[in-house]
């Protein structure tokens, strides 16, 4: 399976701050990979690193084997890239945005532009700056999707767009990339949406990498454990993660086993025990804390 994004190393500062340190992660060919992180975590700089608006203190990024700083102009007509729901040129309407961006690409389909946005009740000379922030998302995923990229690259796509559409642009984004062989990095802060969208979950602590493993793993093996006990303070254990007492009871997280995890809190003198299967977003804030 070819690779179509690999990062080696990338460490990153904005001033002192600290962004990145020696951040490593891949995206197969036909993957769709989701990006997790809190406000902060570098979501948003990743994906400049990666088209090449910004340079990272060291590390490489490479996209369908080139350096991110010398992407050729038959590379970059490969990818669409959304960025936080962003259109430019919005004095055009709804079928001059179209002429004018389909000659920038050589496998333009007008078809799949048009058939998105018949969903709009909009007409072919509504200009795109009387529309709403929902509306101008969607002229801007219909453009992505007639660019007809090999690698969709889309930050925050849901921005603006209300549940029903959000739902028709998932299936949509879902049926492009496995009829097509296609590869998707995304980031949203709908992590519902990213449930039932991506193969791939990677998870942005600040400063690193926290998790990077396929979403059935997390869905299928990290839980959480809800008790009562009358200590104090649990400490950090191997394997135990985000323990904090809520009212009169304890929440922790884990991939470990029903059994280990109790081996471990027996210590504590715990009862009623409960273990909870989770949703991608309880997991989430499971490995992440809530604050």
């Amino acid at each position: 399976m070819n690779t179509v994004i690999l990062c080696d190393n990338i460490t990153h500062y904005y001033g002192d701050k600290l962004i990145y340190e020696n951040l490593s992660f891949d995206v197969k060919q036909g993957k769709i990979l989701g990006l997790l992180g809190k406000n902060g975590t570098g979501k948003t700089t990743i994906i400049n690193i990666l088209n090449g608006y910004l340079k990272p203190r060291s590390g490489e990024c490479y996209m369908f084997d080139e350096d991110m700083e010398h992407i050729s102009p038959a590379t970059k007509a490969r990818i669409g890239l959304l960025l936080e729901g962003h259109i430019q040129h919005t004095y055009f309407n709804v079928r001059q945005i179209e002429r004018f961006y389909s000659r920038f690409y050589p496998n333009w389909k007008n078809e799949a532009y048009y058939e998105l946005l018949k969903k709009l009740q909009v007409t072919e000379t509504q200009p795109i700056s009387t529309m709403s922030c929902g509306q101008r998302s969607q002229v801007a995923l219909g453009l992505l999707f007639a660019q007809d990229p090999d690698l969709l690259i889309l930050d925050d796509f849901s921005m603006g767009l209300d549940p029903g559409y959000r739902r028709l642009f998932i299936e949509y984004l879902k049926e492009y990339a496995t009829a097509e062989n296609k590869t998707i990095f995304l980031t949203s802060h709908i992590i519902q949406d990213m449930e039932m969208l991506i193969d791939d979950c990677m998870i942005l602590d600040y400063g690193r990498l926290l998790l990077h493993e396929p979403t059935h793993y997390i869905l299928d093996n990290f839980r959480r454990f809800r008790f009562k006990s009358d200590v104090l303070e649990i400490l950090s254990a191997d394997g135990l993660w985000n323990s904090e007492k809520i009212g009169s009871s304890w929440e922790t997280y884990s991939f470990l086993s029903d059994e280990e995890v109790k081996k471990i809190l027996s210590q504590y003198q715990i009862s009623d025990l409960k273990v909870e299967k989770l949703s991608l977003e309880d997991a989430f804030i499971g490995l992440t804390g809530k604050y």
